[in-house]
């Protein structure tokens, strides 16, 4: 078995003092991760928001388990739709 390293990151302060009251708001994903998969690391991880990271690891939002719930059961929705693609996300 191959160990993983992983690396942890602190979302930008403005951010997650918006979201969280200055403690960081939960796990720092790339925003083209699917609705899906993203709900399901949420409920694994025990996290209710993720924080968006574009492809140069900068803080674009966070999105809230509620919201992507919430959102899947819209006409709007499709097993394709990217987080970034969420209206509602808040921006950094």
């Amino acid at each position: 078995m191959t160990p993983v390293r992983t690396r942890q990151h602190r979302a930008d302060s403005a951010l997650t003092t918006r979201v969280h009251g200055g403690e960081p708001s939960g796990p720092r994903v790339l925003d083209d991760m699917t609705v899906e998969v993203a709900l399901s690391l949420m409920a694994g991880a025990g996290v209710e928001y993720l924080v968006l990271c574009d492809g140069d690891d900068q803080c674009t939002g966070a999105v809230s388990r509620a919201r992507l719930t919430v959102f899947r059961d819209t006409p709007a929705y499709t097993d394709r739709v990217r987080l970034r693609d969420v209206p509602g996300s808040q921006p950094a």
